[in-house]
């Protein structure tokens, strides 16, 4: 069986490099005065078309015909929604010693955003897993997300996040859910439109999200919020990122084994259960965060990229596991190569 070609070294991921730019961009120029408030306005109309292209995008019945492995989908949302959040949680008791409140708040709303899709489909493909399964996996996570990244934020977070305003509530309905369903009902007419022009779509998508980063961080930049961190708490926020992916990419993997899933749905859990979603969270920061979107949204970037390097990693691990004569895939302990188990 032919292996699938190996990135040839750990990715750094260009639109990290553009998010940076828009950053440095947001420091040295920020939007004052009537600039801010085009920007702002900007912001919001571009959340809307990104929320109206996810509704758009999003196929109602290839996410029903993945009902059929229900359980492998429940483990992921599981995993995105109650697992994260309850680690998310725990971490407050690093405050004050090892980070600050806001560093803090930006952290808990990492762990509240919905799974990716596009790079948790590229490293179950790497490693030889259930694609099918990570691609409506990524796609359930999305699709609740909408809901339950906001409802979760306003709850965990209260006043950091808008807590639950009618003010903010309206906000999460006009710029989220009612863009979102709109692009759903006009699907039968639209959807062929998207599929045919994805690349470009692609880039208003990632320009729409610069635009939102470039407002947000505008807006940190006017109310002066990043005199509040400092190169020590950047380093402690990245240790503690390394340790809550880590613990993450273990529980998911050893979690999914003791529910009894085979290797392939123990690959799509462990990569789409893992990860969090820059293109989702972004926006959704804008709208919960206001001014504080700038600081709030930092873990998620630095996350971003670490969840990358390391997945790349251990995709090419799990690639290089060797096959069975049936067709499977044996897993590789550091000391005993064993089967793994085939039940699905």
């Amino acid at each position: 069986m032919r292996r699938p070609r190996l990135p040839a070294r750990l990715p750094l991921d260009p639109y990290v490099l553009a998010l940076l730019a828009t950053v440095g961009l947001a420091a040295l120029l920020p939007a004052r005065g009537a600039a801010a408030t085009v920007a702002e306005g900007a912001s919001a109309a571009a959340v809307a078309l990104l929320f109206f292209l996810y509704g758009a995008r999003l196929s109602t019945r290839e996410a029903l015909d993945g009902l059929r492995h229900w359980r492998l989908h429940l483990t992921v949302l599981a995993c995105t929604f109650l697992l994260f959040p309850l680690l998310g949680l725990a971490a407050r008791g690093l405050v004050p010693g090892l980070l600050t409140q806001p560093l803090y708040s930006g952290l808990l709303f990492l762990c509240l955003v919905p799974s990716t899709i596009q790079s948790s489909i590229a490293f179950t493909s790497i490693a030889r897993g259930n694609v099918p399964a990570a691609i409506c996996a990524g796609s359930f996570s999305s699709l609740a997300g909408i809901l339950l990244t906001p409802l979760l934020a306003a709850a965990l977070l209260g006043n950091d996040a808008g807590g639950f305003s009618l003010d903010s509530l309206g906000r999460i309905v006009v710029q989220l859910l009612l863009p979102f369903l709109l692009g759903q009902g006009l699907r039968r007419w639209v959807g062929g439109f998207l599929v045919r022009n994805k690349k470009v779509l692609g880039y208003v998508d990632r320009g729409s999200i610069l635009l939102v980063v470039y407002a947000a961080f505008s807006a940190g930049m006017a109310a002066g919020v990043w005199h509040q961190v400092s190169l020590p708490r950047l380093g402690a926020l990245m240790a503690v990122e390394a340790v809550l992916l880590a613990v993450m990419l273990l529980a998911t993997w050893y979690g999914a084994a003791r529910l009894g899933f085979g290797r392939e749905d123990r690959v799509a859990i462990q990569f789409a259960g893992s990860k969090k979603s820059l293109a989702a969270g972004l926006p959704m920061a804008s709208v919960l965060f206001g001014a504080q979107a700038s600081l709030a949204v930092l873990p998620l970037m630095l996350f971003h990229q670490m969840q990358l390097m390391v997945c790349a990693v251990l995709a090419r691990r799990r690639a290089q596991d060797p096959e069975l004569p049936d067709g499977h895939v044996a897993e590789v302990s550091p000391t005993v190569q064993h089967p793994a188990p085939q039940g699905r």
